[in-house]
């Protein structure tokens, strides 16, 4: 079925769990702000789900979606066209119908960098990085603090080989070093560390020796609400200068997002304002 001319637009995200995401919320808040009619919904899909699930949605008039996990990297296969941080990430988190065919964009990394310089007045330039974890979410923001003037990238991952295909993917090997797990304790001081796995949902982080932290260093988790918790409480324990949470950057990568879509930029500070004071389990920054 095809949509109908006068028919709402349609949007949406896919992923797996999708339950309690934030996503409607701020996108009904960016339409909204700009004056712009659009149907925003979040569908399950699991990775054997996922390609159906995209195909029936353009049948209905998808206009455009959002992907998260688990389904970022197998994104990448359905898009006829992607976005120089989807291609050099490998990851694709928005979706953009064009004459017939899916393109994609990896905005999450420009969201991060846009939260952690224009909300928390962060320099990047320089610093010494430690990326934790290197999948979907990893890549994604990989080519942005490249591009944002971070210094040397280390990557640390429980399965090494991981680590290696993202360190492979930036094709900066004299900037982006893979390292085990193991090493952390070798791998001397950061300035920025960002914690971009899933693991506080399961088996919890791997143990961070607190001699990662350096001076006026900021620790960062892709996550927010609950999962957040551990890591921010170690770099608050780590003596770390700043301890960021994941909800600015939920914002501005849906910012970004909704600018591929409908070409005008949304006012973020009220939405996140108000996301960051529902939000009453969440540690928020100093």
């Amino acid at each position: 079925m095809s949509m109908h001319p006068d028919s709402t637009p349609r949007y949406a995200l896919f992923g797996h769990p999708v339950a309690h995401t934030l996503s409607p919320v701020i996108h009904a808040a960016f339409a909204r702000d700009r004056g712009i009619s659009m149907e925003y919904t979040a569908i399950e899909a699991l990775p054997g789900q996922f390609s159906e699930l995209l195909a029936r949605f353009a049948d209905d008039g998808g206009a455009g979606a959002n992907v998260t996990l688990p389904l970022k990297q197998q994104a990448v296969g359905l898009c006829a066209h992607l976005g120089d941080h989807a291609r050099r990430s490998g990851a694709v988190n928005t979706l953009v119908r064009r004459d017939g065919d899916w393109h994609g964009f990896n905005t999450d990394g420009r969201g991060l960098v846009r939260d952690l310089t224009d909300r928390h007045g962060l320099d990047l330039r320089g610093r010494r990085t430690l990326l934790i974890g290197a999948g979907g979410a990893a890549r994604g923001i990989a080519p942005a603090l490249l591009d944002a003037g971070i210094g040397d990238l280390y990557v640390v991952n429980r399965t090494p080989e991981h680590a290696d295909a993202l360190a492979d993917a930036m094709g900066e090997p004299g900037r982006v070093h893979p390292r085990y797990l193991d090493d952390l304790g070798k791998l001397g001081e950061f300035t920025l560390i960002i914690q971009a796995t899933s693991a506080a949902r399961g088996a919890g982080l791997p143990p961070l020796p607190m001699s990662l932290v350096g001076n006026r260093a900021a620790a960062v988790d892709l996550n927010y609400g609950e999962v957040s918790i551990p890591f921010l409480a170690w770099a608050r324990a780590s003596r770390a200068l700043q301890a960021i949470d994941g909800l600015g950057m939920l914002v501005e990568q849906a910012a970004e997002s909704f600018y591929h879509w409908h070409g005008v930029r949304p006012d973020t500070d009220p939405v996140y304002a108000t996301l960051r004071g529902r939000q009453a389990t969440l540690i928020t920054a100093d």
